[in-house]
């Protein structure tokens, strides 16, 4: 299987593109025609250069407004299509994209299109050349992919073929299923893009909407389905036209791109397996079993005062690394690391943000399997070296260049807590909080579609729709990823302005990938009650709130003067209710959250945020005032 992409999908001139694609495993470039342009090298230079990058260039595009003209318009679009002919036989390509004609004066008329193509492709034919025809979703006359096969096939040439693209055909509402009567070897390439579902003009949406499989709502995996069914077998291009990712990282995005494809394509296997799919096996995705650990780097007095936060919330030290200045803490199944090294990547990690997570153990079934998925899909693998008696423990890198390790239960990974620490796997009785509900990652917008990406193609996780959260001085948006049963939940935050509380902590962290962590107990007062005890303090939230609660929910007697007691938030949708209580924020602002969910409540408090949010910057410094 080759694969390719558009020059348009990504940011930069022509050579960091090149340099770019070249680099995330990509076989071949779409070249668009405007890069070509720009470039200060000449056609012959500029496929040398292509070609030097290891790169070929199945497809050069776009040629538009050709079929249905009349008279002289006619003539001259032969003229122009002969002057493309030249470029790309110096650019070293033998396919051209024509897309459906928008023209004001085009005449309508399936035979009187295939009658131009058929002469194209003799003009093509004496060259060695091909022409593809595509339906833009947007076409005067043809904008069904079903049209345009009929245009090839009545055109009847050899060199004359369909160009298939999922934007054009899922946009519109056509069923993909359609594709799968048509010829394979009458397809002469495929495009792919997915888009979020607006309900918006179609040129508009497709300029500066579209995104990578995957990362959007429309059905990429059943129109490859129905190509690949139909014979298809060559190349699989993306062609992206984004706002957001004409400025984005130019490496980060075709990384993204890639990772795409063999996501799609390896689920596309799975679903239609008897279709001929030329992908190296992989791993299949695993659902993941949750958090195994998570780990903070932290020295000196910043590691005292997370101690003390630790110890107030009921987490004890049941363990000391038994090489390094690494000391284990647990309450129920959480297990929190506070790594004081001063070499390798924990320190690292402070010396550059301070007190902040650096490493998130996720548990599966299978952590070697999930590995050899990351690195299959282009994620960055992490070691450093291993001390006496240390396990080596499979991981990638993660979010704002922190680690994911992936943990299991198998005989190597299985007992690594008692084989690396003294006194680990003792009975902590703690303060109720059982497990890690879910992990709010803090990023800027741009990076959330990469983001959600990364998680929903390595692992077994679904993303939910993307919610507004309002902070006093900004929008944070925020999307959740996690697995079927809730075992991992990951909130994904993207800020836009570093006023909102979310874009202050990447500020002031320089970028530390984890804002918050949720932990979840049973029974929410009376783990409140534990840890009053201990001087547990609580984020405290005002009168006003509770009022309005009173109006809008019917409690059962006393339990909203227990919640206004305890500055718990309150929840709830068609299943069940949702408690909340949050720390004030510590170390650049990062903060702890307590919550009980009862009877299948599914969301996060989403309504409570602005009041959390409130809450947290009233305990801040003055607005304007720098971090010290």
């Amino acid at each position: 299987m080759k694969t390719a992409i558009a020059t348009v999908s990504i940011s930069g001139n022509l050579r960091e593109k090149l340099e770019a694609i070249a680099a995330a495993g990509f076989d071949g470039i779409e070249i668009f025609e405007q890069d070509f342009i720009a470039d200060e090298a000449g056609p012959r230079e500029v496929g040398r250069m292509i070609r030097d990058h290891g790169l070929e260039i199945p497809l050069f595009q776009p040629f538009r407004d050709f079929e249905g003209l009349p008279g002289g318009l006619r003539a001259k679009a032969f003229d122009r299509a002969e002057r493309k002919f030249d470029l790309m036989q110096e650019l070293g390509t033998d396919l051209v994209l024509v897309c459906s004609s928008c023209h004001p004066q085009s005449l309508g008329g399936i035979d009187r299109a295939a009658d131009d193509f058929a002469e194209l492709g003799e003009r093509a034919a004496r060259r060695g050349l091909r022409v593809g025809f595509e339906a833009l979703a947007w076409g005067r006359h043809i904008n069904d992919h079903r049209d345009a096969w009929e245009v090839v096939r009545r055109a009847d040439h050899p060199a004359v073929g369909l160009i298939l693209d999922s934007f054009h055909t899922l946009s519109r509402g056509i069923d993909p299923d359609t594709i799968r009567r048509i010829p394979g070897d009458r397809i002469f390439f495929v495009q792919l893009a997915d888009a979020p579902k607006i309900d918006m003009d179609l040129l508009y949406w497709s300029r500066h909407f579209r995104n990578m499989p995957g990362e959007g709502d429309l059905d990429v995996q059943g129109f490859m389905r129905a190509v690949m069914a139909a014979g298809y077998t060559g190349p699989i291009s993306l062609e992206i036209f984004n706002d957001q990712f004409r400025g984005g990282p130019t490496k980060t995005l075709a990384r993204d791109g890639y990772r795409s494809i063999v996501a799609l394509m390896d689920d596309v296997r799975r679903a239609e397996p008897e279709a001929k799919v030329d992908l190296a096996p992989m791993p299949a995705r695993v659902a993941p079993r949750g958090v195994s650990f998570i780990e903070f780097a932290s020295r000196g007095e910043e590691a005292e005062e997370l101690r003390a936060l630790l110890s107030g919330l009921g987490f004890e030290v049941v363990g000391q690394h038994r090489n390094k200045a690494v000391t284990l803490w647990q309450q129920g199944e959480i297990r929190i690391v506070v790594n004081a090294e001063e070499e390798g990547h924990a320190a690292r990690a402070f010396n550059l943000r301070g007190t902040s997570v650096c490493d998130l153990g996720l548990l599966v079934d299978s952590a070697a399997e999930v590995a050899e998925r990351a690195a299959r899909l282009g994620s960055q693998p992490f070691s450093q070296p291993n001390g006496p008696g240390e396990v080596p423990i499979p991981a990638v890198r993660g979010l704002s260049g922190s680690v994911l390790h992936f943990m299991d239960s198998s005989a190597t990974l299985g007992g690594v807590w008692e084989q690396e620490f003294t006194g680990a796997g003792g009975a902590v009785p703690g303060a109720g909080l059982q497990r890690v509900d879910h992990i709010a990652q803090t990023m800027t917008y741009d990076e959330m579609l990469s983001w959600t990406l990364f998680y929903t193609t390595l692992l077994d996780m679904r993303k939910s729709p993307m919610v507004d959260v309002i902070d006093p001085d900004g929008l944070v948006r925020s999307q959740v990823v996690e697995a079927p049963d809730g075992a991992l939940r990951v909130t994904l935050n993207g800020a836009d302005t570093y006023r909102t509380l979310a874009g202050a902590f990447l500020e002031e962290s320089f970028g530390a990938p984890v804002q918050h962590i949720a932990l979840a107990t049973d029974d929410i007062f009376a783990t409140l009650d534990l840890l009053r005890a201990r001087g547990f303090s609580p984020l405290p939230i005002p009168q006003n709130y509770f009022d309005d609660l009173a109006a809008r929910f019917d409690f059962p007697e006393g339990l909203l003067e227990k919640m206004q007691a305890a500055n718990v938030l309150y929840d709830e949708d068609a299943s069940g209710a949702f408690f909340q209580c949050y720390t004030p924020t510590f170390a650049g602002g990062f903060f702890f959250e307590i919550v009980e969910r009862r009877a299948g409540y599914g969301g996060y408090g989403a309504p409570n945020a602005p009041f959390r949010i409130a809450a947290q910057k009233r305990l801040r410094r003055t607005k304007g005032v720098p971090a010290l």
